[in-house]
């Protein structure tokens, strides 16, 4: 049966007017997404079976064009349409951190950065610049790396900083195996880059680490 002859009720976008996006599972809202289905399949039918052969809608979000485009009911036009959804997000966040001082807003750091971050399937490392307020002036991949990690230039983080007139900033990377444990290695990092700014009067605030979860704040555990 068509979703126009369900009940008023059942359907995906009469109930997200009526109660909110929140209320709809993945299926409905990605149902909303693609507007239609294919013969045989109502939106609904296709949404759960694209659920079903991604894994999920996470994997679906962070497809390639190319994996993207294999599935009945996708292609280029709605891949197009879905990375300019995710942009727009991406975006909304960004606004909101650069209205209010970032220390105030802890978890919008937190869902800025994991969005920025947490698709790429190699480690990044990047910087959010704020000024003596704490408002972000710009975020930046700074450095890409292999699976296995990234080299991170002082120097250039350094740079970026003083290119920004920032007066501090937050460092994060991601590690694409989803354990958001920081290694040895990246608190020895956040030392070296803690020192080389400090030497231009520029705070390192915090380092987090994105992975699978919520970011992670070294900053909490005393390792900034």
């Amino acid at each position: 049966m068509s979703i126009r002859h369900w009940p008023a009720a059942e359907r995906p976008r009469e109930k997200l007017l009526d109660q909110g996006a929140a209320a709809l599972s993945d299926a409905e809202l990605l149902a909303i997404f693609l507007r239609t289905g294919v013969a045989g399949r109502s939106a609904v039918d296709l949404a759960r079976q694209l659920l079903s052969e991604f894994g999920g809608l996470r994997p679906l979000l962070e497809a390639d064009l190319e994996s993207f485009c294999q599935h009945l009911g996708l292609g280029p036009a709605k891949f197009a349409q879905l990375q300019a959804v995710l942009e727009i997000a991406r975006r909304h966040l960004a606004e909101g951190l650069r209205r209010d001082s970032a220390l105030e807003s802890p978890q919008a750091v937190r869902a800025y950065l994991k969005a920025q971050l947490r698709h790429a399937h190699h480690e990044q490392f990047a910087c959010l610049f704020m000024d003596s307020k704490h408002r972000v002036l710009a975020f930046e991949v700074l450095f890409h790396g292999t699976i296995d990690g990234a080299s991170v230039y002082p120097r250039q983080v350094v740079k970026r900083a003083l290119a920004h007139n920032a007066a501090a900033l937050i460092l994060t990377h991601n590690h694409p195996s989803g354990v958001a444990e920081p290694s040895e290695a990246d608190r020895q990092l956040t030392q070296r880059l803690k020192e080389a700014l400090a030497l231009i009067d520029v705070r390192v605030l915090d380092h987090f680490i994105v992975g699978d979860g919520e970011p992670l704040s070294m900053a909490e555990y005393g390792w900034v």
